[in-house]
This record gives structure tokens, sequence and C-alpha cells, in this order.
């Protein structure tokens, strides 16, 4: 199947990271999806029902960004992924997390964690 949707720029504030003040201050976090699903139906129809709701989609991973104590940002990657490939509709997604103020001395740039996982 090569139908994607994409879901670019999803910003979020959230408390993940290794150091305390990471899980106490919070910082942004900005993630991109790549999700593969069966559009053909959707594409015939015209009806929101024969697809995936993007909106939702974008709902739980904000929620999950914001509600997360994780002390690894790959753990929140995967956290996303488990959740997107929730929807019965999600064959495969491609998660890019980035956090772009990672507070690590003398390091100016950001972090990007990019994972894909599959429906088993």
């Amino acid at each position: 199947m090569n139908d994607r949707i994409q879901l670019s720029d999803i910003r979020c504030y959230g408390y993940v990271g290794f150091l305390p003040e990471e899980q106490v201050l919070g910082q942004w976090f900005i993630v991109d999806l790549g999700i593969e699903v069966d559009l053909a139906a959707a594409g015939q129809s015209d009806d929101l029902g024969d697809t995936l709701d993007y909106r939702a989609v974008i709902d739980r991973t904000k929620t999950l960004v914001k509600t997360a104590k994780f002390a690894l940002v790959e753990r929140l990657a995967q956290a996303i992924a488990d959740e997107i490939l929730g929807f019965s509709q999600v064959q495969r997604v491609n998660v890019r997390l980035h956090k772009p103020s990672a507070p690590i001395p003398e390091f100016g740039g950001g972090i990007t964690i990019d994972i894909t996982r599959a429906r088993t």
C-alpha cells in the first residue's frame, strides 16, 4: 500500500526528559506523522467514515505529549506510535519526534527521533 496521510508540525508542550528540570519545567516538542492507511474507499465515496479522522490522531498525539512522564524521548516516540496504531485503519506509522531545545551545554540544536512501526 502506498497511501499515506502526512501530518506535520504538531506542536505541544510536554514534560519528557532525562533531567529532573525537564520533567518539572517542560519544553516544546514537534511531532510529524506519516500514516499508512488505505484511502481508496474515501477517494471514491467522499465520506469521512471511509478514512482516518486525522483530527482524532492530532488530539491523541497532543494529549499523550502533554501528559506523558517518560525519561527518554525514544519512549515517547514509541508511545505515540502505539497510540496511532490503535486506530483500526492504520497499517504503519512513521513518527518523527523533534525536541528543538535540548538542554545540552554548548549545543544550540535539536534532537529528532525517527521511528517506523507497523501493525503486527
